[in-house]
């Protein structure tokens, strides 16, 4: 790591602590040559492969933003949604993998959504799997009520 203040390559590291997110490493930093102290955080990306084949960073904002439009109209408060938002982040993660496709993305995202609001739910999965007409809706009710009654 360079220093920013003299760009002497040989930095050391004197202090390392894990983010409260758990995703990212903080370290402090001083450079023996200028001893100016500086802090560089570390993450891991995760890359989301789109439909198109573009792949961009995954992004917890345009999943919560994406959940809130189906939670348009509801009762559900801004930290329930970003709790969503950090449970599809922490699955994704958990897999241990650098690259997941979209439509894992959107797998993750129901799972949870489902928990939260079922009305929601259904508002996601229409737009995500491409319901085409009633039947599409009918067979995921059919779906839920089967979970619930499992559930039970």
């Amino acid at each position: 790591m360079h220093c920013p203040f003299c760009q002497n390559s040989d930095t050391k590291v004197v202090d390392t602590r894990i983010s409260d997110d758990g995703y990212a490493i903080r370290r402090r930093r001083e450079c023996p040559i200028c001893n100016h102290r500086f802090t560089t955080i570390e993450t891991s990306a995760l890359m989301v492969t789109k439909h198109s084949g573009n792949s961009e960073p995954f992004n917890r904002d345009k999943v919560v933003s994406g959940v809130r439009k189906a939670c348009q109209g509801r009762h559900i408060e801004e930290d329930a949604l970003k709790q969503l938002g950090q449970q599809v982040e922490e699955d994704l993660r958990s897999r241990g993998l650098a690259q997941v496709d979209s439509e894992e993305v959107g797998k993750a995202i129901l799972r949870p959504l489902r928990k939260l609001d079922e009305v929601a739910y259904l508002r996601f999965a229409s737009v995500y799997q491409n319901f085409n007409g009633l039947e599409d809706f009918q067979k995921a009710i059919d779906d839920l009520r089967a979970e619930d009654l499992s559930d039970k």
